[in-house]
């Protein structure tokens, strides 16, 4: 009989924890492939890109300000470009699901409520978007 490792049931575990999460990624990303969207597994998430480059894109998408996001283990981005140049920080934001799961959904947006009340920006001083940006660029403050 096989043998399970620890670090094998933390991956499950922390695959679990997300995954209600993932499922909301899922159901936006089936919508995205039935749109002509492409997928494919990196890292441990599902990437989705709606078009392969901006050329391709109209001008609705083209003009988003934000060019991926991820929800759970799921990242949907505008391009595949765009996940290339995201994908370091849409990752550090699956490992907060992660560790939040179900919970990420109500604490992100508290975050950036508190943020707005403390005079703040609500994206750039989010303490998630913090910590991602950190990881990428651990000398900067915002990027």
């Amino acid at each position: 009989m096989a043998r399970v490792t620890t670090t094998a049931l933390s991956r499950i575990a922390r695959v679990a924890w997300a995954a209600p999460c993932s499922l909301a990624g899922l159901a936006f990303a089936l919508i995205l492939l039935a749109c002509g969207a492409h997928a494919r597994v990196v890292r441990g998430a599902v990437e989705v890109a709606f078009k392969p480059s901006a050329f391709e894109c109209g001008r609705f998408t083209r003009s988003m300000r934000y060019r991926a996001m991820t929800l759970g283990h799921v990242i949907l981005g505008v391009t595949a470009d765009d996940l290339a140049a995201t994908r370091d920080h849409e990752h550090v934001h699956v490992a907060q699901y992660e560790r939040w799961g179900l919970f990420f959904f109500l604490a992100y947006p508290l975050a950036s409520v508190w943020q707005l009340m403390r005079g703040r920006n609500a994206y750039w001083d989010n303490p998630f978007e913090v910590e991602a940006r950190a990881a990428i660029h651990p000398n900067q403050t915002r990027v």
